[in-house]
């Protein structure tokens, strides 16, 4: 079993499936701006073509540092760093071509694509059924300053893409808000606004690696960002029925088989789901739960490569 492993090899995530997978020969570390692609060199095209056929097999192939993807039994989607516009589209083309000539990538790149921004994921929720919180994506400042009254004037302001509590705004004043607005649509950002729900100071992080389900509450009473990377401590929570089966909802909305799912519980008890994370990690969840979190990703693996 050969996995690419799409991230750092400096990180503490490829260590540790390297230890999980028990020998360095079974996991490749690739980077995202090493992939690259060759087409059109098929030797039996021109005689196919001269024949009036189009039975001849393709000839587009997927390599990464001289590696041929192709030779590889799956690939492990760990990051997706920033880059250009053409960049990101050309490395999810990579990916997908290497899932429709069988290869398998988990994350599914579409999956990806579709987590990765926040209002697609929201909205394929919503559309679903899934509770989640009121939103309003906007992109201009008019809109959102009504967006801003109609959410309760306490709001938080998210950009489309990024996580770990980055870059997002609490904006509880009108003032704040309207200097929010506008420095964002300077830089012709997409407006995102949902409005805030009391939470007590924590949220359920649920990790669903295929049918395996694993969970944490964050905590944090310093910020009303509940992320481990913002200070929040964390603690083992065991689920009910109903909050693991809205949580395997959410995943398969996304079409994520190794997804984590934040879920806030308003003071009613209502939940809500706040994201569903298609590159989640688990290094404080394997901590926290004391389980062995990348052998379960391993197996996990090699499971769906045998079938």
């Amino acid at each position: 079993m050969q996995v690419g492993f799409l991230g750092s090899a400096d990180s503490w995530y490829f260590s540790d499936l390297l230890r999980a997978a028990a020998t360095d020969e079974r996991l490749l570390a690739i980077r995202f701006t090493d992939l690259a692609s060759r087409c059109g060199s098929c030797p039996d095209r021109d005689s196919d073509q001269a024949r009036g056929s189009t039975a001849g097999a393709s000839a587009a192939r997927w390599f990464a540092g001289g590696v041929d993807l192709m030779t590889l039994d799956a690939l492990l989607v760990r990051t997706m760093p920033p880059g250009s516009l053409e960049e990101i589209v050309f490395r999810m083309d990579i990916l997908g071509g290497y899932q429709r000539q069988g290869g398998l990538v988990v994350n599914p790149p579409r999956a990806v694509e579709v987590a990765v921004d926040k209002y697609l994921a929201t909205c394929r929720l919503d559309m679903a059924g899934i509770p989640v919180p009121r939103t309003i994506v906007c992109q201009h400042v008019e809109e959102a300053r009504n967006a801003y009254q109609e959410l309760g004037g306490d709001v938080v302001l998210k950009p489309l893409f990024g996580g770990e509590g980055r870059g997002l705004m609490r904006l509880t004043t009108p003032e704040s808000a309207e200097r929010a607005f506008q420095t964002h649509r300077q830089s012709e950002s997409v407006l995102y606004l949902q409005e805030f729900i009391e939470h007590g100071g924590f949220d359920i992080r649920v990790l669903l690696i295929g049918d395996e389900a694993f969970a944490m509450r964050r905590c944090n009473d310093q910020d009303w960002r509940t992320n481990v990377s913002r200070g929040a401590r964390t603690e083992p929570v065991k689920l009910t029925a109903e909050l693991l089966t809205l949580a395997r909802q959410a995943a398969s909305v996304i079409e994520a088989p190794l997804a984590g799912v934040d879920v806030l519980l308003a003071p009613s008890g209502q939940p809500y789901v706040l994201e569903v994370n298609a590159v989640p990690g688990w290094k404080a969840l394997a901590r926290t739960l004391g389980v062995d979190i990348s052998r379960c990703v391993w197996d996990y693996l090699a499971a769906e490569i045998d079938r």
